[in-house]
């Protein structure tokens, strides 16, 4: 599985953006899928993630009420829509994928994508 994110970008705080990861290759509504970020400075950490038949959706408790996780496995797509955004969300957001057992450890992750800047300016 090859991913590609996109919809990166600088807003100001308060604002929203709309985050897509594309997945081509292999069959992906088998997979589950995750949005990861980093930070400068800091590891890379889970930020959402959506089991396989979008039955499950997971968020870390730093984006919890702020961040909406979806998929469209026609499409082979998964989004990430962030609003309330805060000086604190800026980082590099990946996407990945895992099959199997649901776990959002970034190690845990089989396929990574390029990342995609999102700078939040206060």
């Amino acid at each position: 599985v090859q991913l590609q994110a996109s919809g990166g970008g600088l807003v100001q705080a308060g604002g929203s953006l709309r985050l897509a990861c594309e997945a081509s290759g292999r069959t992906f509504s088998g997979y589950h899928m995750g949005w990861f970020r980093q930070a400068p400075g800091k590891e890379r950490e889970f930020a959402a993630g959506i089991s396989w038949n979008s039955g499950s959706t997971y968020y870390a408790d730093s984006v919890k009420g702020r961040f909406t996780i979806s998929r469209d496995n026609v499409k082979k797509t998964v989004y990430l829509q962030m609003n309330s955004l805060k000086p604190e969300d800026t980082a590099v957001y990946y996407c990945a994928a895992r099959l199997g057992s649901i776990a959002w450890s970034p190690n845990g992750m089989k396929y990574w994508g390029k990342g995609t800047q999102v700078t939040v300016s206060s």
